[in-house]
């Protein structure tokens, strides 16, 4: 590909979306078009990305095909990063980005490596939209990209680091030996940014990661650095499989209410890879991915434990999710 490649990015403004930007305004050699919805376009977000150097130009996912087409003229690689509500609209996005004449489409996958098939709904749905575009004939790639450093530690008695908090949990899934790998959120940019260049990729599932870490690891991490004492509280199966179940049909019901999904969700992740191991580069390369380390071996990054005790514990982390963050601690506490 020409180092002056056009990158079409939905979502540019969410949590991961930002990483990707920032990774492509690094890497450099890049135009960037933030495309976002009509009614968000003069928004502050999207004038701070304007000001950045990103083009910013409307796509209405609801609008006609032939509106969604001319959204995308002159895009050669398209990234989705939207919301977890919003993957079936996709579909109609795929169709569009072939008819555009896009040369690559890397749908939102952005997750832990998990089996498609009844492990984890937020998969599943992702696999339909995989399967769309296998049958459009347009190239792809599928990016996961593992745990997230910002939302892998636990919180601590005192309080300390509750400012840094991502989605907190404070229990262990399982018996807490399960490793799972773990990526910085600001490094998924600067491996997009990598990727979208990266002709290997093309038509194939990549895994990125930084390092391994167990739960239990991650415990013993935390009381080294802090000097508090955590008390370990542990997540079974089956009380996982019980709020995934109890979660179901109420989403049945009202498949619109997004803290439900969240319910069901974070219980899928948990037993996916804290209890059944899914997000390991072995068995992501089991299922066919090509890992980070195999395309990117000298890729430099920050050690989780060096980001937990330069930034966590001093006070200079910026936490994720500030919005959910109370709900999802509130979740905890009823269930």
């Amino acid at each position: 590909m020409a180092s002056t490649t056009v990158v079409g990015l939905l979502g540019a403004t969410g949590e991961t979306g930002t990483s990707i930007v920032n990774g492509l305004l690094e890497a450099g050699g890049l135009t960037i078009i933030a495309l976002t919805r009509p009614s968000s376009v003069s928004k502050p977000a999207a004038v701070a990305l304007k000001d950045r150097g990103v083009e910013i130009r409307a796509l209405d996912l609801k609008a006609s095909q032939d509106d969604i087409v001319t959204s995308l003229k002159g895009v050669e690689v398209l990234i989705s990063a939207i919301g977890p509500m919003e993957q079936l609209e996709q579909i109609p996005l795929a169709t569009a980005a072939k008819t555009a004449g896009v040369k690559r489409f890397l749908p939102c996958g952005a997750m832990p490596v998990v089996p498609a098939g009844g492990i984890h709904m937020l998969r599943d749905v992702k696999e339909i939209v995989y399967n769309h575009i296998k049958t459009l004939h347009l190239p792809y790639t599928i990016v996961d990209v593992g745990w997230w450093y910002q939302i892998a530690f636990p919180p601590l008695p005192s309080g300390k680091i509750d400012y840094a908090l991502g989605l907190p949990n404070p229990c262990l899934p399982g018996d807490g030996s399960q490793p799972n790998a773990l990526t910085d959120l600001r490094d998924i940019g600067r491996y997009f940014a990598k990727i979208v260049v990266d002709d290997r990729t093309i038509n194939k599932y990549v895994f990125v990661y930084n390092e391994l870490h167990s739960p239990t690891q991650i415990f013993d991490l935390m009381e080294k650095l802090s000097g508090e004492k955590l008390d370990r509280q542990y997540d079974t199966l089956e009380e996982l499989q019980a709020k995934i179940a109890d979660a179901r049909p109420k989403i049945a019901k009202d498949p619109t209410n997004f803290m439900l999904m969240v319910q069901q969700v974070s219980a899928e992740y948990l037993i996916s890879w804290g209890i059944r191991g899914d997000n390991q580069p072995e068995y992501a390369k089991y299922l066919g991915y090509v890992t980070s380390k195999e395309l990117y071996p000298d890729f430099k990054f920050k050690s989780f434990e060096a980001y937990l005790r330069d930034e966590v514990m001093a006070g200079k982390a910026k936490g994720v999710y500030d919005e959910l963050r109370a709900k999802i601690v509130e979740m905890h506490k009823t269930h």
